[in-house]
């Protein structure tokens, strides 16, 4: 079987991504195991909605922002250059797919700097692998004039990927590194999972390590397991793994651990959340369980794909819509920003509540 290259690689990823979304839109998930209640005299006016967010040392004009894709191979340039044109023209802040490619093959540059070509204003975060070093990471922020840098967490995606590394014992310790000199050249940086959610155990270690934005991203999204299986060889590599695909935190679930955090840890970290959101209602659960703002890319990847010449005036147009049901669904639930929408009254039920329930408390908790 020939050896795929990195290139190939990126293009199986987004085919398959793409391939996920109809059932992630149609699917029950564990978002609708969260109900936000209703109270039918708690309405306030939208008039008196701000969505604007603070997110470290940014201000985010409402609480998403789409979340790190592709790049690396011309139909991710592509994509890259309708998802930045959207967020331009809607003022969204947007994050890169993994620019470790770029670092390893500078011919694949321009798919990510047009991000910031087609964005030169706006919110931008570079995105590379843990495992990567200091320099890496300052060579990631460098190449897109970036805001921030995510810094994403894949082990169980490296674990079932043909061609991945498994020797995660290094990860924490660079981390650290990273989180220590992007601090001193005043660069934020947030560690995210791809898909399989951040624990409160995971949470705490960040914290100690110097990470304060963190999103945790959990299941329900993309499924990088299922992706790296769907990539093997059909007759040699079936049985590889295959249970691992589904495996991981839900992002709700995520959220609940992470609100089970001693309050010490908490107060240091701000919580971002992704992974298998669909719509508004879904950002509102996720703000309704502390997150503070929330991260879209199965989504607004359909819409991109579907209108790819368009300079990205249909995307912008979805994510207006987005802003606009946002202030209908803060006003209805009488929270005039996305922070006191922590303050609804939610009831969780199914799966989700068995999950957090049965959990067993961490040592810190005990």
């Amino acid at each position: 079987m020939t050896e795929p290259t990195a290139a190939s690689r990126k293009d199986d990823h987004l085919r398959l991504a793409a391939e996920q979304q109809p059932g992630i839109r149609a699917a029950r998930t564990a978002f609708d195991d969260v109900t936000v209640r209703h109270h039918a005299l708690s309405g306030i006016s939208p008039k008196q909605v701000d969505l604007g967010v603070d997110v470290g040392p940014w201000r985010f004009p409402a609480p998403f922002y789409v979340n790190g894709m592709t790049g690396g191979t011309e139909k991710a340039r592509a994509l890259n250059r309708t998802l930045a044109q959207a967020a331009a023209r809607a003022g969204v802040p947007m994050a890169s797919g993994s620019v470790g490619i770029a670092l390893d093959d500078p011919s694949t540059v321009e798919t990510f700097t047009v991000i910031r070509q087609e964005n030169p204003h706006g919110i931008v975060l570079a995105n590379i692998g843990a495992g990567r070093s200091v320099d890496d990471a300052r060579r990631a922020v460098e190449l897109l004039a970036a805001d921030g840098l995510q810094l994403h967490v894949n082990a169980v995606q490296e674990t079932v990927m043909p061609e991945g590394s498994r020797d995660f014992s290094g990860w924490l310790g660079l981390i650290e590194q990273i989180a220590a000199a992007l601090d001193d050249d005043g660069v934020p940086l947030v560690v995210k999972e791809v898909g399989f959610g951040l624990s409160a155990r995971t949470l705490t270690q960040l914290r100690d390590a110097g990470v304060r934005l963190v999103d945790v991203a959990g299941t329900g999204g993309t499924d990088f397991a299922r992706i790296e299986n769907d990539r093997r060889d059909p007759v040699e590599d079936l049985s590889y793994l295959s249970a691992a695909a589904g495996f991981g935190l839900s992002t709700p679930a995520a959220l609940l651990d992470a609100a089970s955090l001693p309050s010490a840890v908490r107060h240091d970290l701000t919580v971002l959340a992704s992974g298998g959101v669909r719509h508004p209602l879904d950002v509102m659960r996720c703000l309704a369980l502390g997150a503070r703002a929330v991260g879209v890319a199965g989504g607004f990847l359909s819409v991109a794909l579907e209108h790819p010449d368009d300079d990205g005036a249909t995307l912008a147009t979805v994510m207006e819509s987005w802003r606009e049901q946002l202030v209908a669904l803060h006003a209805l639930f009488g929270a005039p920003s996305p922070t006191e929408f922590t303050g609804v009254d939610v009831v969780v039920t199914g799966d989700t509540a068995d999950i957090v329930r049965a959990q067993t408390p961490s040592k810190e908790q005990m």
